[in-house]
Order: C-alpha cells, then structure tokens, then sequence
C-alpha cells in the first residue's frame, strides 16, 4: 500500500473516532473539591451553618495536606487545605461571569427559614435577597435563589424548588431545612464547546436549558444587564453540573493559567468512570490540558485530572 493511501486510511479512522458517541461514560458525580485556606473555619462553617456533617478528617504527606470530606443529604464535599504552602486569595472583585466562576447549589426546604439563618450569622451576602424566577421563565418559574460567599469567597447558592421543579427528592425535607447539593455551576464562554466536553466526550447527559435575565437575575447574581444561557447536565449519580454562559455582558475574567491546586479559588468536580484509559486517551487525542496523574505501581492508570475547556478541573478516578 501506498505512503499516501495509509496517511489517507488514518485521517478517516480519526475523523470516525472523533465523531463517534463516546462509549466511556462518565457514571458519577463523586464529589465536589474545593481548596480552603483554614480547615477549622470551613468545618465550622459548613457544618454550623450549613448543616454539613464530617465523614472523614485525613492528612496526607507528600505534599502535606488535609483532606475532609464532609456529607450533605445524599452529596459530598471535600475540603482540602495545604499545610505547608499558601494559595493566593479569591480576588474581592470576581463577579459570577468571570469563566473561574463555580458554585455548588444547596437545596432548602424553606427559602425564608434558610435565609434568616444565614442573616442571623452575618455570612457575606451577593444577592441582596432571595429572588424568585418569574413565570415567565417557564423552566424555573417559581425557584428562588440565593447567593452568598463562605469565609474564602467561594460562592455558594441556597435553591428551593417548588412542586414539578428539580429532583423528586427535593420534595421530602423530613423536617430538615439544609437537605443536599443539586449541582455544581461553572461559568462557560461556550455552550457548544463544553457539551462537546461533557456530553460528547464524557457522556454526561444534557438535562434542559433555560435563558435567564431581568431584575430577578440581576439582583441574584449583582452582575448589571445579567442575561444568561444555562444548561443542566447529569450523569446517572450524584450532583448535577451546570453551565452558566453570560450573554450579557458576556464573559468576564479567564480562568487564570497560572492556577495552582493550592489557590483558594481552585475547584475540583470528581468523577467515577468505569472507562478510565478510554478517557484518558480520547481527552489526549482532542489536546486537552492535564494537570495530574495517578498510576499504580504496574502503570495502571488510577486517576487524572484534566481541564474543561475554560479551565475548571475534573478529577477522574475509576
């Protein structure tokens, strides 16, 4: 055969691959990471406030760190703090369209209940107060929000959903105010590339989109003219993964390249996968930016962590 027919024969075979569904499905949003610059405030913090419990407290030489993995309703958390060398701080200026935006979305039983907690412990508010989406958004009508910062300036959401809106679990409270995490939100500058990424590539499931804006919006996020396109995706387990693209005034601050794991404003969305090469390999094959890997002592490959296109960072673990 010819140089020039196999040259031919392997750009098609790549074209395919590319264009194929992937079959390495991403199972389960494990958890959600999350870099804290004091250990005993975040517990509190979380705890107190938030009604968070600790599973397990860890520590950890090389590098020396302190892992907590703390438990909300069915969803986890996990806070890590290095020990021996300090991040940079979450800039005071960092609004919800800047694409090094994420959150995670609490859901409460009783919006006015939830609130008064918060106020009463004086916790650093970015809404003014708790909005309710109109009906005019038909997808979200009827869900109030709120957000608000921790003691590190990551920005956190309090979401109550009324009947027919979320999860079905969201409906049962047991009496309980605080009852889980409904996703995480990341700031996008591309729908269209990061559901290549996630759905096409991971195998997340797109959920629905919804278009937000006005006074509502505006006043939930304080960004001025907010109107935004936001898509919800869900793999088979854990938290949801949603995408915020600004529309107005379109996105803010890039995801900063010289991030470190130790910068407070570092985010980590852990992820099952039974297909961990498969992965592996097709995010190499696309040029997407890895941060780390883990393999055994044969080579087997055990965990990664890689870039979305905007910069967050997922970590992969079988």
């Amino acid at each position: 055969m010819k140089t020039s027919q196999i040259i031919r024969n392997i750009l098609i075979a790549s074209i395919l691959f590319l264009s194929l569904p992937c079959l390495a499905q991403v199972n389960q949003v494990e958890s959600i990471g999350i870099t804290v610059s004091n250990m005993e405030k975040s517990i509190s913090f979380f705890r107190d406030i938030l009604s968070f419990q600790v599973v397990s407290d860890d520590s950890i030489n090389h590098p020396k760190i302190r892992l907590v993995r703390m438990k909300l309703g069915d969803e986890f958390i996990e806070l890590t703090q290095f020990l021996k060398e300090k991040g940079r701080p979450i800039p005071k200026q960092m609004k919800s369209n800047d694409l090094y935006f994420q959150h995670i979305a609490i859901v409460v039983s009783d919006m006015d209940k939830a609130y008064a907690i918060l106020k009463g412990k004086m916790v650093d508010q970015i809404s003014n107060v708790p909005q309710t989406i109109p009906k005019s958004n038909k997808a979200a009508a009827g869900v109030k929000a709120f957000y608000f910062h921790d003691l590190d300036h990551h920005d956190l959401e309090l979401i109550y959903f009324p009947k027919g809106k979320g999860q079905a679990k969201w409906q049962d409270s047991s009496g309980n105010i605080f009852l889980g995490i409904d996703h995480t939100a990341i700031g996008i500058s591309s729908t269209k590339k990061s559901l290549h990424f996630y759905q096409d590539i991971l195998g997340i499931n797109r959920k629905g989109d919804s278009w937000n804006k006005g006074m509502e919006q505006m006043n939930l996020s304080n960004v001025k003219g907010a109107s935004l396109h936001i898509t919800g995706l869900r793999a088979n387990l854990g938290p949801g993964i949603e995408f915020l693209q600004y529309l107005v005034p379109g996105p803010g601050k890039p995801y900063p390249k010289d991030t470190k794991k130790t910068d407070i404003w570092y985010w980590q969305i852990v992820l099952k996968s039974d297909h961990l090469n498969d992965l592996y390999h097709r995010l190499k094959t696309e040029h997407y930016h890895f941060l780390d890997s883990q393999r055994s002592g044969d080579h087997k490959l055990e965990a990664f962590v890689v870039q979305d296109p905007d910069g967050h960072a997922l970590y992969l673990k079988n």
